[in-house]
């Protein structure tokens, strides 16, 4: 079902960038985050060396689910500024050599929607998905229309109809995929990311991609529906992007996704691969979540093997048709810097997110390490189970080391979220100045990827060691080794005389063994 035609090749070997723009930077002192805030802060991310920057929902939304629920897919939300502003953005970033895409919430609406609005008084409006009797995860009407609608994630959240896979004689409200109302909305799709693209945005993040056919085993009517879409972007706005929140890349990218993220949730092992690697059950916890202790931990007890057989599985299946995206982070998920692991153990962390075959995204934030801050208040839904508060990953950016961190000029009772109380809190001016930061880090990984193509998303790879050290060789000529733990490791391994270290610290080869001490990591091109 894939397109047959290659994906933008400046995505082939990009570094994202995803911002929450509630609380990246705000311009106008309110305490929260808009568009000129992200516009003023452009050049930091053309300095680190960032492709394409991701921005979560910016539309006209109650904010009930903090912009996932959308009152109006054409307008911005007034709190970020207008159209008008976003193009600014846009064309800000462009000049900077950095493309910019938007947040595509495909499969439902806020129930402030004028569309919702509309079919809840028409009993013959079929844009969502209705029952004539009550039913399991069915939400009673709001309107004089009689019966229950679907919601897709929270109450507030309908459903876009867009069919289901298979008919049920005890469920006669299910349409078919080609009925009037689901192909109203595969219309509407179209409708709104042409609106965008037209303005200069390079693509979209689909939200909840694998959501929208209901019933649907194996999701293949659901990949059929963004095969068509992928076939109309191909041909309408080659030069666009996009990218599947699916978790799991092989299937995403076979329903004509050009990437898909590897994620806390998806797939056969329900995100397990990457909860492997940084999930260290100090931040955003899933209390139906089955995991042992994570590899990137001080304690050593972790494993990659589960992130590496997975990864090779989902390799083999979309080498040649599209991406994986490995995140440092995300809006759902924990940061890198949680609970006990703290900056000065993410130099192993970043050395092989950027060393990796993946294409490589960072939350903002992460470069200079900001931390999970718990504790926090609910915020616009950001609490999902009583281990699992997303606030936490979406604290205000901290640019400087005044009182607002450079965030804003608001009184800090307005400010969207907390900042982080914590008095050593790290900020982007402090390790500008200071060339052993975690921020001077991620720059010269980049750099160093961008200048060495075999480092890239799609080099060979070969992994001599799964363990601690994680040691593995791209493209035949670089070795990497990662030792995250607080103890050294060592391997005996021969053929590294007159080795170069290009990155790293606390790594080094001496008598047929590779010596790592705790925290280190080292990029070194082999003779």
């Amino acid at each position: 079902m894939t397109s047959t035609r290659p994906g933008p090749r400046w995505l082939t070997d990009a570094v994202l960038y995803q911002i929450y723009p509630q609380t990246f930077a705000d311009s106008d002192g309110d305490g929260i985050g808009d568009f000129a805030g992200i516009t003023a802060h452009l050049d930091h991310l053309a300095w680190l060396g960032i492709d394409a920057l991701w921005l979560n929902p910016c539309f006209a939304s109650p904010f009930r689910d903090a912009g996932y629920d959308i009152a109006d897919y054409l307008a911005t939300a007034p709190r970020y500024g207008t159209a008008d502003d976003l193009a600014a953005l846009v064309e800000a970033a462009r000049v900077r050599g950095i493309r910019v895409l938007l947040d595509l919430v495909a499969g439902h609406t806020s129930d402030q929607h004028p569309w919702f609005l509309a079919a809840a008084e028409d009993a013959g409006d079929h844009r969502y998905i209705w029952s004539d009797r009550p039913a399991a995860g069915f939400v009673a009407s709001p309107g004089s229309r009689a019966g229950w609608y679907l919601p897709n994630f929270f109450d507030c959240q309908p459903a876009l109809n867009f069919g289901y896979a298979r008919s049920d004689p005890a469920e006669p409200w299910r349409q078919g995929v080609d009925a009037p109302g689901p192909q109203a909305n595969r219309a509407a799709l179209r409708e709104i990311m042409a609106h965008w693209l037209d303005l200069g945005v390079a693509g979209f993040r689909v939200d909840m991609a694998s959501s929208l056919v209901k019933d649907d085993p194996g999701r293949v009517e659901t990949a059929k529906l963004w095969t068509e879409l992928r076939d109309w972007l191909d041909r309408t706005h080659p030069e666009a992007a996009l990218l599947a929140e699916w978790g799991d890349p092989a299937v995403a990218v076979a329903a004509g996704f050009h990437a898909d993220f590897l994620l806390q949730f998806g797939g056969p092992d329900n995100g397990l691969p990457l909860r492997s690697l940084w999930n260290n059950n100090a931040g955003t916890v899933d209390e139906g979540w089955q995991q042992g202790p994570c590899y990137f931990d001080a304690e050593g007890q972790g494993s990659p093997q589960t992130f590496l057989d997975a990864w090779r599985a989902a390799a083999a299946l979309t080498e040649g048709a599209g991406h994986i995206a490995l995140p440092s982070a995300n809006h759902d998920f924990s940061r890198l810097s949680a609970g006990p692991r703290t900056r000065d153990q993410l130099g192993p962390a970043f050395a092989f997110q950027f060393t990796w075959p993946t294409l490589p995204a960072v939350y903002y934030g992460d470069e200079i390490g900001m931390r999970y801050v718990p504790g926090l208040p609910d915020t616009e839904g950001s609490v999902l189970g009583p281990r699992y508060n997303r606030a936490g990953s979406r604290t205000p950016m901290q640019w400087d080391a005044s009182p607002g961190a450079g965030f804003s000029t608001a009184p800090a009772d307005r400010f969207y979220l907390p900042l982080d109380p914590d008095r050593d809190r790290p900020d982007v001016a402090s390790q500008l100045v200071d060339p052993e930061s975690l921020l001077h880090l991620v720059r010269r990984l980049i750099a160093l990827r961008r200048a060495h193509p075999a480092l890239g998303a799609h080099g060979g790879v070969e992994v001599l060691h799964a363990g601690y050290p994680l040691v593995y060789v791209r493209g035949g000529r670089y070795l990497v080794a990662v030792n995250p733990r607080r103890e050294p490791a060592q391997l005996p391994l021969a053929g590294l005389d007159g080795a170069r270290l290009l990155e790293g610290r606390g790594v080094e080869c001496a008598d047929g063994t590779l010596r790592a001490a705790g925290f280190g990591y080292g990029i070194l091109e082999l003779r």
